[in-house]
């Protein structure tokens, strides 16, 4: 009887928005319907002492398996924002009563392990009394400080005090092996992509910043934007604003210094869009309903891209697993060389094509494989292409990027010596991980 009513509770949640208690109240009684589909824990505190919560969704929710990409939503980190916060809770609601009934959702829960934060700012939340359309000081954690603004950068030197809840979240990208991530917020209506900061090396002389996955990116926010009821046809929310196809390079649209999205991928190896919803910031309640409509189908269809690409292990000689290993693919270096996570996993999201995999354990010879990549999204894997190094038994020791703006040094070598961009990025990060 006490689980069926909490089954009620679950199922009855409405379109309105939920204060800090009532939204930690609903993600309890979601992991005590659904315990062994749900994990439920907190990353970290506000600045008011708020807890960070994250409802982790999937076949083994509390714990990493080998060969299951991890796959995050984050909503809510300007605080008067307030669409994704809603938005992901019925996105929740959705995705555990589905289960065991909707084959599609059955599959994408067994072969994924989906993270969800409906509030990266619960003070911001709190703090906007008044809900306005354009602009209220809930944008801000309690310090005042713009938490998409609070990151490391890779181009710039980024001198704002690393706030509580930043620190949680980057904290978490380095404990998890996250693959795919999109972070939701308001004020237009536009997916928008990396980079959001650039320099000459990534052609700001251009007015784009283009990273090394640019094609991946732009797939990755069309999925999206023509998965929406309305987002692909990039009217935006005035006349002054166009968006082809409902997607904007980020730096395009305007530089940003200090980002969540930039950060993921350069220093966490997680491909990362930003999704505006709302030309409202903080629309009525009786709107919410339209508003999950509009997404629902796109929320589910973005997090299918983690299982896009390529993914394996790199083993020794023994079939143990190498950590920190470099694999990427031929002709698309990252600023931080993208690695093995402890168990020897890679996950590389790529487009169908062909591809010629580099895999590198330092102090020894790369081994190189050509794969043959198709759309494996609606298969829920990824192409699995392990690597296996013969003459080696032993694991190579921790390595790390540091906290500089990467691309900056490359912008200065690139100036002085002009030699070609994947030589500098070796270059690069090779003097800075022995600094």
């Amino acid at each position: 009887v006490g689980v069926l009513c909490l089954v009620s509770l679950v199922a009855a949640l409405d379109y309105k928005y939920h204060h800090s208690e009532e939204l930690e109240a609903y993600l309890k009684e979601v992991h005590a319907a659904h315990p062994a589909l749900t994990h439920l824990h907190s990353i970290g505190r506000s600045v008011e002492g708020g807890d960070l919560w994250v409802l982790v969704l999937g076949r083994f929710p509390t714990q990493h398996k080998i060969g299951i990409p991890e796959f995050k939503y984050v909503a809510n980190m300007h605080g008067d924002e307030t669409v994704g916060r809603e938005i992901l809770l019925h996105l929740i609601d959705h995705l555990v009563t589905s289960y065991g009934r909707d084959p599609a959702i059955t599959r994408l829960l067994n072969n994924t392990r989906i993270h969800i934060m409906p509030t990266m700012n619960p003070d911001g939340f709190e703090a906007t009394v008044v809900p306005d359309c354009y602009y209220s000081r809930g944008r801000y954690n309690k310090n005042g400080e713009d938490l998409n603004r609070n990151f490391p950068d890779a181009f710039e030197d980024n001198s704002n005090v690393i706030q509580p809840e930043t620190q949680a979240v980057i904290n978490w990208i380095k404990n998890e092996t996250f693959v795919l991530s999109a972070n939701l917020h308001g004020g237009a209506l536009v997916a928008s992509y990396t980079f959001d900061n650039g320099n000459s090396v990534t052609g700001t002389s251009n007015g784009y910043s283009r990273s090394p996955d640019d094609d991946v990116f732009i797939h990755l926010a069309k999925t999206y934007s023509f998965n929406h009821a309305s987002m692909y046809k990039g009217t935006g929310c005035d006349s002054r604003q166009t968006f082809p196809d409902g997607i904007t390079n980020g730096y395009s649209w305007y530089q940003l210094e200090g980002g969540m999205q930039d950060y993921n991928y350069v220093w966490g190896q997680c491909f990362e869009i930003t999704l505006e919803l709302s030309c409202c910031k903080y629309p009525p309640a009786e709107q919410l309903e339209k508003f999950w409509r509009d997404n629902k189908v796109a929320l589910v269809e973005y997090i299918k891209q983690v299982h896009l690409g390529v993914k394996g292990q790199v083993t020794d000689k023994n079939g143990n697993p190498i950590p920190n290993a470099i694999v990427e693919a031929k002709g698309r270096p990252h600023i931080c060389p993208y690695r093995t996570n402890e168990h020897g996993e890679y996950f590389l999201l790529l487009l169908p094509g062909k591809y010629v995999i580099n895999a590198t354990v330092p102090g020894f010879k790369s081994m190189l494989k050509t794969v043959d990549i198709p759309d494996n999204t609606a298969n829920f894997s990824a192409l699995k292409q392990d690597f296996s190094f013969p003459e080696l038994s032993v694991k190579p020791g921790a390595a790390s990027c540091p906290r500089i703006p990467l691309y900056q040094e490359l912008e200065r070598s690139s100036a002085a010596v002009k030699p070609t961009l994947h030589i500098l990025v070796l270059v690069i990060v090779t003097i800075a991980i022995f600094k």
